[in-house]
C-alpha cells in the first residue's frame, strides 16, 4: 500500500497547478493539487480524502458504473441504488410485459421479496487508479509504426492488469490519455447480482419525449432504483436467494434543502466520450459528412421502427429500448451539427492550429513537430468520403438484427460447424441461449423493413465512396428493389427465426451457412466496412502518430490551455455551480435555474404519447399535495441546472452539494451546449438535473413507496 500511496504523490506533483472551476472532467487522484482550493472557495466542505481515498471509505465508494454504459450512486446501507430511468430502461423493459408493463405503469417492490433480477445487469465500484505512463512508455520509440507501438503497448498493459487483479478478483484496465501520451490503470470490482427495485411510469419517466429531449426547461422524473446483492461476506456473487443487500463502504445522505443560484455543485461519473484536442479538418469532417449521414440513417431505423411499435403493446415492448437509444443520439447528433457550425468552432480550431504549427517549425522544433499539421489534415481530406460512407452503414448495424449476423451470431454458427462432435456439444447450449435472447427483440416483418429501407438509404447515399460489392449487385440486379431481395432472401435464410436457427444447430452444414443469403450480405457489409486503401492505411499510422505529437506539443508550448484528459468511461469530478440560463418564456419559474410541477401540467395533454400525466399527479398538484418535499417557495422543484461538464456516460451521475450530500441526479444537457464534447461553451453549458426532492415525491407522495423513501438518510 505503501508503494501506491508514493506513486499517487510522484503523479500528482508531475501535473499543472491551474484549474477552471466549472470547465473540467477530473481524476479523483489529482482533486488535492489541482481543484481542492478552488472547490472550497466556492462552497466545498469535505477534505480530498474524504472525495478519494484508497485506505478509508470516500465519496468514490458510492459512485458505481451502471451496465457498462452509466452513473448510479449508493443511497442505502443496503446497497439501494440510485439510476436514470433511461440507463434502466434495457432492464425494466425486459422484465416488462404486455400484461405487466412496467415500463408503462411503473413499478416499486414493497419488500425484498419483490425485487426483481433481470438476465443481465452489472455495477461497477471504482478501487483505485495508478499512473503507468513511465513503464508503457519503455516499451515504445519513435521507429515504430503504430501497428507496432499498439502491439508493444497492449502487451505490457497485459501484465500490468494481470499483475494488479489479484487473482481474478478485480477487473483491471489500463487505459490512455491525452492522445497516448500518458496512461493509468483503474481496478474495479464487479458485482452481478443487481434487482429492480422501482420507477416511475413512463409518462413521469420520460414525460417530454424526444421533443424535450435535450431541451431546456424540462419536467422529468429520469430516475430508477436497482439493489446490489453479494454473498453473506458481501462478496460479489452470481444471483441466489442466498444472497444478501449489499452493505457498501459508503453511500450518500440525500438532503431536501433545495439549491438555490449560485449553490456548489459537484458531480462524480463515469463521463462517456469528448474530444476536445480534435482538430479543425476532424471537426469539419463531422459537421459535413459523418453526423448529417448519422442523422439521416438514426431517422430512418426510427421510422421503421414507429411503425410496427404502434401496432401492438408487445412490439412497443420488443423495440423501446432500441428506439430510445436511436432517437437519443439522432437528436443529440444534429444538435451538434447546428452548435458546432453556429459557433465556427472548426476555425475556432484551425487558428489554434495555425499557431501551433508556427510554433512548431521553429528549427528547435521542425524535426519533431513540423508535419504534424499537414499529415493531420491529409488524412481528413481523404477520409471525409468515406467518412459518410460509414455512417450511414453504421446505422444500418445499430438498427437492424440482420445486419450484425456476421460478427454476431453468424460467427458463433461458423465456429460450431467448423468445430468436431466433442467441441459442438460444448458449444451448442452457449449458442442457443444466445440466439434465444437475440430473437426475443426480433419481430421479422419490422426487420425485413429495416433492412431494406437501410439499404436503400445507403446504396443511394453513400456517393464519392464505393458501397459493399453485394450491396452494389443488388441494386443492379433488382433495380433498387431492396425490400424484394429482402423478403427473397429472408425466406432462405436460417436466421429469419428462432427455429431455423436451432434447427440449424441439430444439423449443421457448412454450405448452408456460405450460402445463407443474410450472413452473406451482412459479412460482405461488414468486410467493406473495415476495409482501407494503401493510400488511407497510411495516412491513418501518419495521422495516428501526428494526432499525439499535436497534443503534446499543445501542452509544452502552452498553446493548448486544457488540463484535463479526454472523458473515457473512467471515474471523474466536475465542480460549479447552480446558475441560470437567460430567462425563457416557457418556464414558469422565478428564476430559469429550476421547473416546477406547475410547469409540468401546463405541458400536459391528454393522451399524447409524450405529454400525457397520470391523473393522481394532476388531482395532487390541483391540492398541492407536496408534503415534506416543497420548496420554501411553496411549489414542487422538478429539474434543476448546474454548469457542471458532463457528456454521455454522466447520465444518472448523483449531484452533490458541499457536504457531499445528495441533492439532484444528472440525466441530461442542453441543445444550445452540443458541441460541448469537442469544446466546453462557459456561457451556455449546463446539466439538466432531477431535484432529488421530486425524485422522493414521486416514491413517497405519488407511488406510496414509503418503505423506499425510509431507507435512506434524509437530511433536512
Amino acid at each position: 500500500m505503501k508503494k501506491i500511496i508514493l506513486s499517487l504523490i510522484a503523479g500528482i506533483m508531475l501535473v499543472p497547478t491551474s484549474a477552471k472551476a466549472d470547465e473540467g472532467m477530473w481524476f479523483l487522484m489529482f482533486i488535492e493539487r489541482l481543484n481542492h482550493r478552488d472547490m472550497q472557495k466556492m462552497g466545498l466542505q469535505l477534505t480530498a480524502e474524504e472525495i478519494y481515498s484508497i485506505n478509508h471509505h470516500s465519496l468514490k465508494d458510492a459512485i458505481v458504473q451502471f451496465n457498462g454504459g452509466c452513473t448510479a450512486e449508493l443511497i442505502s446501507k443496503d446497497g439501494l441504488v440510485l439510476t436514470n430511468h433511461h440507463c434502466g430502461y434495457d432492464a425494466i423493459a425486459e422484465l416488462s410485459s404486455p400484461e405487466k408493463n412496467y415500463l408503462k405503469d411503473g413499478y416499486w417492490a414493497k419488500s425484498r421479496k419483490e425485487e426483481m433480477k433481470p438476465s443481465s445487469l452489472y455495477v461497477r465500484f471504482f478501487v483505485r487508479m495508478d499512473d503507468c505512463t513511465k513503464r508503457i512508455l519503455a516499451v515504445v520509440n519513435d521507429k515504430m509504426t503504430e501497428a507496432e507501438r499498439d502491439k508493444a503497448i497492449n502487451a505490457e498493459i497485459s501484465k500490468i492488469e494481470k499483475e494488479n487483479n489479484e487473482g481474478g478478483k478485480y477487473v483491471v484496465s489500463v487505459r490512455s490519455f491525452f492522445q497516448g501520451n500518458e496512461f493509468y490503470y483503474f481496478v474495479y470490482q464487479d458485482y452481478t447480482d443487481v434487482r429492480f427495485v422501482g420507477t416511475p411510469p413512463e409518462s413521469l419517466g420520460k414525460f417530454g419525449g424526444d421533443t424535450d429531449n435535450w431541451e431546456w426547461p424540462r419536467h422529468t422524473a429520469d430516475f430508477s432504483m436497482f439493489r446490489v446483492y453479494g454473498d453473506k461476506d458481501g462478496n460479489p456473487a452470481e444471483y441466489s436467494e442466498n444472497n444478501v443487500p449489499l452493505q457498501p463502504k459508503h453511500y450518500l445522505p440525500v438532503n431536501l434543502g433545495g439549491v438555490k443560484e449560485n449553490d456548489y455543485a459537484m458531480i462524480l461519473g463515469y463521463p462517456g466520450r469528448t474530444n476536445r484536442w480534435m482538430p479543425a479538418g476532424g471537426i469539419e469532417q463531422n459537421v459535413k459528412f459523418a453526423y448529417p449521414a448519422w442523422v439521416e440513417g438514426a431517422k430512418t431505423g426510427m421510422d421503421n421502427m414507429k411503425k410496427y411499435m404502434d401496432q401492438s403493446e408487445a412490439l412497443n415492448l420488443m423495440y423501446a429500448s432500441k428506439y430510445a437509444s436511436t432517437a437519443n443520439y439522432w437528436k443529440n447528433r444534429q444538435g451538434m451539427i447546428d452548435a458546432l457550425t453556429k459557433f465556427g468552432t472548426a476555425k475556432t480550431k484551425a487558428a489554434q492550429e495555425a499557431k501551433f504549427n508556427k510554433w512548431a517549425n521553429k528549427k528547435e522544433n521542425k524535426a519533431k513537430y513540423g508535419n504534424v499539421i499537414a499529415n493531420i489534415n491529409k488524412f481528413y481530406s481523404l477520409t471525409n468520403e468515406k467518412a459518410r460512407h460509414d455512417n450511414y452503414l453504421s446505422q444500418l448495424f445499430r438498427t437492424t438484427a440482420f445486419g450484425t449476423i456476421g460478427r454476431t451470431l453468424g460467427k458463433q454458427l461458423d465456429n460450431y460447424v467448423k468445430a468436431d462432435a466433442a467441441k459442438r456439444a460444448q458449444l451448442a447450449p452457449a449458442i442457443t441461449e444466445m440466439a434465444t435472447e437475440m430473437y426475443k427483440e426480433f419481430y421479422l416483418p419490422a426487420e425485413k423493413d429495416l433492412l431494406a429501407a437501410q439499404l436503400g438509404l445507403y446504396s443511394s447515399k453513400s456517393t464519392g465512396y464505393a458501397i459493399a460489392p453485394m450491396v452494389s449487385k443488388i441494386k443492379t440486379d433488382f433495380n433498387g428493389d431492396f425490400a424484394k431481395y429482402v423478403n427473397a432472401a429472408a425466406d432462405l435464410s436460417i436466421f429469419s427465426s428462432l427455429d431455423k436457427v436451432k434447427a440449424f444447430i441439430a444439423l449443421p452444414s457448412q454450405g448452408l451457412l456460405d450460402n445463407d443469403p443474410i450472413y452473406a450480405l451482412s459479412n460482405d457489409m461488414l468486410t467493406h466496412f473495415n476495409s482501407k486503401s494503401d493510400e488511407i492505411a497510411k495516412a491513418q499510422n501518419d495521422f495516428g502518430a501526428s494526432y499525439r505529437l499535436l497534443v503534446e506539443g499543445l501542452r509544452a508550448s502552452k498553446i493548448g490551455t486544457i488540463k484535463y484528459p479526454d472523458a473515457n468511461s473512467t471515474l471523474r469530478l466536475t465542480y460549479g455551480k447552480v446558475r441560470s440560463l437567460p430567462a425563457d418564456k416557457r418556464n414558469d419559474a422565478t428564476i430559469n435555474n429550476y421547473t416546477t410541477l406547475a410547469g409540468q401540467v401546463k405541458k400536459y395533454k391528454k393522451g399524447d404519447q409524450e405529454f400525457d400525466l397520470p391523473q393522481r399527479v394532476l388531482d395532487m398538484y390541483k391540492n398541492k399535495d407536496y408534503g415534506r418535499f416543497a420548496d420554501k417557495d411553496g411549489s414542487l422543484h422538478v429539474n434543476f441546472l448546474t454548469d457542471n461538464d458532463i457528456t454521455g456516460g454522466n447520465s444518472g451521475s448523483p449531484v452533490l452539494n458541499g457536504k457531499g450530500e445528495l441533492i439532484g441526479l444528472a440525466f441530461d444537457g442542453n441543445i444550445e451546449a452540443m458541441a460541448g464534447d469537442v469544446i466546453f461553451d462557459k456561457n451556455l453549458q449546463r446539466t439538466i438535473n432531477v431535484d432529488i426532492r421530486y425524485v422522493l415525491w414521486v416514491i413517497e407522495q405519488y407511488a406510496g413507496a414509503k418503505n423506499i423513501v425510509d431507507e435512506m438518510t434524509i437530511v433536512k
